[in-house]
Formats: structure tokens, C-alpha cells, sequence
């Protein structure tokens, strides 16, 4: 079978997270993210080059989650895809790209936190006592 993929993108947030509901109730988070860029160099180095901006939207449950977790600054990664559409703006038609997030989780590399998971590890049942030897003898040194 193979293996599944889809577009990814990472950044920062660029912008304060909003977050809006349409005539349904459903929700849509938007943010304005940026994306560093660099030029590798003849010896080795990079150099930053112009970091360039882009709109990020989620929808759904997904986006009610988004907004409680990101803010302005948060380094992130996202998985999901690219939709262009047209627009007016100021009488003229232009073409606007946006990146759909289905999901979007902060960037390991580039974050410190701790992590709580929604469900604990199964307890095991307690194993009866044994009468038999160890599987592993004590050694001194």
C-alpha cells in the first residue's frame, strides 16, 4: 500500500489568531503566517533572504482547537492544502492563495513545552504472586 501525502507547511504566526462562525455555527480560524527563507552560500552558511507572508485557515472543530492553542509568534507546522481564488478588492479582480489546514500542531524543533495527553496509558492488572525464581539475578560489583 502507499504511503499517504499531503502538502506541509511551516512558519510562524504572524498575526493575532481569529477565530469566526458562519451562518451554520460552523467555525473558521484565520491567521496571517510567515515563512522565513535562506540562501545556502559556496561555503557552507546561509544567509536569510525576504520572509514572505501568507493566510492560513482551518475549519470545523479543528479551528476551535487552533484558536484555544496558537498565538501570535508560535512556531508551527501544518499538513493540508493550497486553494487560490479570485477576489475583488478596490474594484479589481485579483487572485488570492490561502493555505487549508486540516491539521496543525506547534513545530518541535523550534518550541518548548510540556505535553498532556487526553487519555492515560491502560492499567495493567495486578500480576499474582510468583513462587518461581526471577528472570534476572541481582549482580554485585
Amino acid at each position: 500500500m502507499t504511503i499517504q501525502t499531503q502538502q506541509s507547511l511551516s512558519g510562524f504566526i504572524a498575526s493575532e489568531p481569529q477565530l469566526a462562525f458562519n451562518a451554520k455555527g460552523e467555525a473558521r480560524f484565520w491567521v496571517r503566517i510567515g515563512q522565513e527563507h535562506f540562501e545556502r552560500n559556496d561555503d557552507g552558511t546561509f544567509t536569510q533572504t525576504e520572509t514572505t507572508y501568507h493566510d492560513l485557515v482551518m475549519f470545523r472543530r479543528n479551528a476551535e482547537r487552533a484558536y484555544a492553542m496558537f498565538n501570535k509568534g508560535d512556531a508551527f507546522i501544518a499538513e493540508g492544502y493550497t486553494h487560490t481564488s479570485t477576489r475583488q478588492r478596490d474594484g479589481e479582480t485579483v487572485e488570492a492563495e490561502e493555505f487549508v489546514a486540516k491539521r496543525l500542531g506547534h513545530d518541535s524543533a523550534r518550541t518548548n513545552y510540556t505535553l498532556q495527553r487526553r487519555r492515560t496509558a491502560p492499567q495493567l492488572a495486578p500480576s499474582a504472586p510468583s513462587n518461581s525464581k526471577p528472570a534476572v539475578r541481582p549482580v554485585s560489583l
